[in-house]
């Protein structure tokens, strides 16, 4: 009997439309106290089918226990500006009781052998439907922007070979790894310089003169 997968996959996108108004509710929170915001942008998905068929294959996935056992059907990558806004979020996630954190790992202090970073998360997280209640799961990849920038050109790399890289192919991803860490590394170390500057420029922004009634000029405030 063929599945019906819109229907199947219809919670999960449900799910990640939920996540994503919420993190950029926290993104406004924080825009909206004047303090600097560590979440830059937030992007989701829901797998596609024959992604889901494939890795169900390869890990002997029943379909009566994808829901279960396959943790990435809903999937969101939260980018931030520095490694230490990674942790806040973190922290900003693990505190809310609109969700539970179930697996945590840190590739970012323990990077793969590949040279990948990043901050990975396992939530379960209740969503209501018309029959009622249920808990999925979701996994959220917290990066700053230099790891997500390596993480795109790998997996683009990696569909090309297999996951069968040559050697100097490789070597060469690990080189740029470590470069793009040492990246971060100096952007944390003028950090409260970088954020100054971002202020300032963001209420320069903000703050536009336009003419009044009277024909005298005010200022008018603006949204980002």
């Amino acid at each position: 009997m063929e599945k019906n997968w819109e229907s199947i996959l219809a919670p999960y996108e449900q799910v990640v439309t939920e996540l994503k108004v919420k993190l950029r509710g926290i993104r406004k929170e924080f825009r909206d106290k004047n303090e600097h915001i560590p979440i830059e942008f937030v992007t989701g998905r829901v797998k596609p089918v024959d992604s889901i068929l494939a890795k169900s294959r390869l890990r002997n996935i029943p379909f009566d226990r994808l829901e279960s056992e396959m943790s990435d059907i809903a999937g969101l990558r939260i980018m931030c500006q520095f490694v230490e806004d990674i942790y806040e979020v973190v922290k900003i996630l693990r505190s809310r009781k609109d969700m539970k954190v179930i697996v945590e790992r840190d590739y970012v202090t323990n990077s793969k052998q590949s040279g990948y970073r990043s901050y990975h998360l396992v939530i379960e997280y209740p969503i209501q439907l018309v029959e009622g209640p249920r808990n999925l799961l979701v996994e959220i990849q917290i990066r700053t922007l230099a790891m997500n920038f390596w993480a795109t050109i790998e997996h683009s790399l990696n569909y090309k070979y297999q996951g069968d890289f040559p050697e100097e192919i490789s070597n060469r991803l690990i080189r740029a790894a470590e470069a793009a860490y040492r990246l971060d590394e100096e952007m944390s170390s003028i950090r409260e310089e970088i954020q100054e500057a971002q202020h300032l420029f963001s209420h320069g922004k903000r703050v536009e003169h336009s003419v009044s009634t009277n024909g005298k000029p005010r200022k008018e405030m603006h949204d980002d």
